[in-house]
């Protein structure tokens, strides 16, 4: 278990900072985007995003790189949050607070964005975003969005063929994934122990069960796995061992875990982040896409809901765009005609 330095007031003034900070940004107009998130972040702010838009460094690039083409292009743009948690990551020399949420962006597709042309109709945005708090300000943070997800509601299809469903991913079950007040302690440090079991499990693919018996000892039988665009959503550990695990782990080879730069939980909820989480060389037919022979970087981010002595319930991004930008293949470019260096 990692050790928790935190109180639940130092975690309560980490989630006031960021409700603060995304209530200004979200309720700006356009041009005022930069003024807005510069009171609430520090001077050497560090922002990672999704390929394209990959490290920005301070508030006049993150505003000008993400979130003035993201409001221009979303007419009445809402944040809907439905996972809202903060923890203490201990994945370096020193305990760092950081506040995490999942949710979907909201607004009509008025404007185009990333060359993805506009249906005027009601757009639904999957996202999560990790923030780092320091000294009263946000330091650092991390912003995946599925863009594929935006490509396929504009009429697109960025990748041949998905091993689960695209549906509408909702939030938890149970509805308690907002947890703007403190929660036990106890609860977030068991939830915590349990994902980090998974990862023990995990491992490099080689703890010697077969692939339903390795999830049954950390997932609910019932376990709803949320996936991206290009891969899906599927429900129960023998269809997701069918229809995602046990494909995936088929069409790569040489996985290479990197770490992560943020792992934490709070109450039911726990999640993590990479940059990269691990490297794999694609061997050939996942997704519908070829064999290259070359490793490439996963940055991946995982919402986990926990249930007694189970994970129930688990949300994924995965920055696919860049895993084939890397492995030579422009998805954005070949799927709305114009290249990434147009």
């Amino acid at each position: 278990m990692l050790n928790a330095t935190k109180t639940s007031t130092d975690l309560q003034d980490a989630k006031r900072i960021v409700l603060e900070a995304q209530l200004a940004l979200d309720t700006a107009p356009p041009t005022l985007l930069r003024e807005a998130l510069s009171r609430h972040v520090a001077d050497d702010y560090f922002w990672r995003g999704m390929h394209p838009f990959n490290e920005q460094h301070g508030a006049e690039a993150v505003a000008t790189a993400f979130w003035q083409p993201m409001h221009h292009a979303l007419t009445g743009f809402q944040r809907r949050m439905s996972v809202f948690f903060a923890g203490t990551a201990v994945t370096g020399p020193k305990a760092e607070t950081w506040v995490a949420q999942m949710g979907h962006f909201m607004g009509l597709f008025d404007q185009p964005f990333l060359h993805i042309r506009p249906t005027r109709k009601l757009v639904l945005l999957r996202y999560a975003e990790f923030h780092r708090i320091e000294d009263g300000r946000i330091a650092e943070s991390a912003l995946f969005i599925d863009i594929p997800e935006l490509m396929l509601q504009a009429g697109l299809q960025p990748f041949p063929t998905p091993t689960g469903v695209h549906i509408s991913q909702p939030g938890p079950a149970p509805q308690t994934g907002l947890m703007f007040d403190a929660q036990v302690p106890e609860e977030g440090a068991e939830t915590l122990d349990l994902i980090e079991a998974m990862m023990s499990d995990l491992g490099n693919w080689d703890l010697g069960l077969p692939l339903t018996e390795e999830l049954a000892r950390t997932w609910d039988p019932q376990m709803l796995w949320w996936g991206p665009v290009g891969i899906g959503a599927t429900y129960t550990i023998p269809r997701y061992a069918e229809q995602h695990a046990g494909p995936f782990r088929a069409s790569f080879a040489d996985r290479d875990f990197k770490g992560h730069r943020a792992r934490l939980a709070e109450g039911m909820y726990g999640g993590f982040f990479g940059w990269p989480n691990f490297t794999a060389r694609p061997t050939g037919g996942f997704m519908g896409m070829p064999a290259t022979d070359k490793s490439g970087p996963f940055r991946v981010v995982d919402i986990y809901r926990r249930d007694r002595d189970r994970l129930v319930e688990n949300w994924i991004f995965i920055d696919l765009l860049h895993f084939w930008s890397e492995q030579g293949v422009d998805i954005l470019g070949r799927t709305t005609g114009i290249s990434e260096s147009a």
